[in-house]
């Protein structure tokens, strides 16, 4: 495409969009159920095809030298393909919240006041590697009546493409606008400023990526932004505690896979805890090639692990999102000190414990100011599939809106909602 005419084919797929978004709305729930259930098998029938055009893609990014973790991100794998197929047929399971109306109440003066739940209209989404988000933002905004505008990194163009057409099919071949889910066919960076500054189209803005990105999209947009910047999670191994169940949370929560933004990157442990608990973890660490950045007092504790890579942490350690094999551990005198730490130091994303003790948990629920706090369970499963939304858009560490996981529910309104038999105001 021709630079010149980017903010021409811009306002073009917002024109598109903003024309859908009102078939979408008042769209049945068994049409858009089906038409989720026909994404699930398309994507099921096309494996092959997929994985072809992502090869493109995963082996254009070796060649341009992206970090491993990046590329991983890339790849569409059988698994991958799968889950988002079950998350299609999840959400097409979900009851619908369109038209939904709560909280009716009974006023004086005889009218009913309630509120109902109604789609956005029109989001756009920014995002970079993983091409998984084409669909689960796509499955989203059908399920919510929404239309919306994706925009995929360069990386990934090919994959996208190739799942976007499959969205249109499903869309198409159940009598709803194709164009109720489009897909920027451009690289050109000039379409992201077009697209968070189009109000007359698009109502909110979501973008999914580096902190980078992020930024730059929160700085420049003229629409609302449901956003999280980065995911400095973690998790605090309390006194009293199980140390095997400590041992079992940590590793996961750390090495099940690196790249996410919901992978611990922290690690805190209380001083009581500290001695039976971190050789174990640091002999787990050490088989799997993390390295640890310690406090003065955990890498005393850590010294005596054969292949343990310690490093001495640094203040900025404690902010850092690593997407690596590199966690920050640090001992603390206990729970106060574990959640001062915590709230002045995270990304306020995702946040756990593991306690045997029931009032610290209580405490640890109530005090940490994350979108998600867990209790005896890893950070890992801070997702929308795994929280049973079907997918998510993303995860918003906004207080505003939407917080955490952002699914259907995320990508509605309320508006209020006034029944009456001819009542006027006196």
């Amino acid at each position: 495409m021709n630079a010149l005419n980017i903010p021409e084919i811009m306002q073009t797929l917002g024109l598109q969009a903003r024309r859908a978004s009102a078939e979408m709305a008042r769209a049945p729930a068994a049409v858009k159920n089906r038409t989720l259930q026909r994404l699930a098998v398309l994507l099921r029938e096309s494996v092959g095809a997929l994985q072809a055009d992502n090869a493109a893609d995963i082996s254009r990014a070796e060649s341009a030298g992206l970090a491993a973790p990046l590329v991983d991100r890339l790849r569409l794998t059988d698994k991958v393909i799968e889950t988002v197929a079950q998350g299609c047929e999840q959400l097409a399971a979900m009851p619908d919240v369109i038209g939904e109306i709560s909280g009716l109440r009974q006023q004086p003066s005889g009218i009913q006041v309630g509120q109902m739940r109604v789609p956005i209209g029109v989001f756009g989404m920014v995002y970079e590697s993983r091409p998984n988000v084409t669909i689960e933002a796509a499955s989203l905004s059908i399920k919510s009546g929404n239309a919306c505008i994706l925009r995929g990194g360069s990386e990934a163009i090919e994959s996208n493409k190739a799942l976007a057409k499959l969205v249109q099919q499903a869309l198409a071949e159940n009598g709803l606008p194709a164009d109720a889910v489009q897909l920027v066919q451009t690289t050109a960076r000039e379409a992201v400023g077009q697209l968070i500054t189009m109000p007359q189209y698009v109502d909110v803005i979501i973008p999914r990526g580096g902190k980078g990105l992020i930024e730059r999209i929160s700085a420049e947009a003229k629409v609302p932004v449901i956003k999280h910047l980065d995911g400095n999670c973690h998790v605090y191994v309390d006194d009293p505690s199980d140390v095997a169940m400590a041992v079992t949370v940590v590793e996961n929560a750390k090495t099940q896979k690196y790249s996410p933004c919901n992978a611990a990157e922290g690690l805190l442990v209380a001083r009581g805890a500290a001695a039976a608990f971190l050789p174990k973890i640091g002999a787990v660490f050490a088989a799997k090639g993390v390295e640890m950045r310690c406090d003065a007092e955990a890498r005393v504790l850590l010294a005596a692990v054969p292949g343990a890579h310690l490093v001495d942490a640094t203040e900025q350690d404690w902010f850092e999102e690593y997407l690596a094999p590199i966690i920050s551990i640090k001992v603390v005198e206990g729970l106060d000190a574990a959640i001062a730490h915590i709230n002045h130091y995270s990304s306020h994303h995702t946040d756990a414990i593991v306690t045997n003790d029931h009032r610290h948990a209580q405490r640890f629920l109530r005090e940490v100011d994350s979108a998600s706090v867990m209790v005896n369970a890893s950070t890992r499963f801070a997702d929308g599939f795994e929280f049973g939304l079907g997918a998510e858009i993303g995860i918003s560490t906004d207080k505003f809106h939407a917080r955490g996981p952002v699914g259907i529910e995320g990508l509605t309104s309320l508006k209020y909602v006034v029944l009456g038999h001819g009542d006027v105001r006196t």
